[in-house]
């Protein structure tokens, strides 16, 4: 089953996308199948929260899976964090996030 999600980009272009829920994919995968930033600009570390270049803002009141420590030390250290900052990489696809927004963080 896919889901819809509202992906704003970093040039400010709102994308609304299908993301499938039973292919395992994370949020930051799914920004890459689609394209939405510059290769090699997300997913440095290959999903491993090493990097924050996945960072995104969550605009949308929707239930996420909670921060675990390494993502939450990787925020603590990225550029441009705000209180909705989350890694993409971390926050896998479910049936639950149809309706998600988000808007990726600026390039650090």
């Amino acid at each position: 089953m896919d889901i819809k999600i509202k992906i704003t980009d970093r040039e400010g272009v709102s994308h609304a996308v299908l993301a499938p829920t039973d292919m395992a994919m994370n949020l930051m995968e799914v920004v890459r199948s689609y394209e939405l930033a510059p290769e090699g600009t997300i997913g440095v570390c290959g999903g491993m929260a090493m990097c924050a270049s996945c960072q995104c803002y969550i605009l949308s009141n929707t239930d996420l899976p909670e921060i675990l420590d390494d993502e939450e030390a990787m925020l603590s250290e990225a550029f441009y964090v705000k209180d909705n900052s989350r890694l993409g990489c971390q926050i896998q696809i479910t049936p639950e996030m149809d309706g998600l927004e988000v808007e990726l963080a600026p390039e650090s």
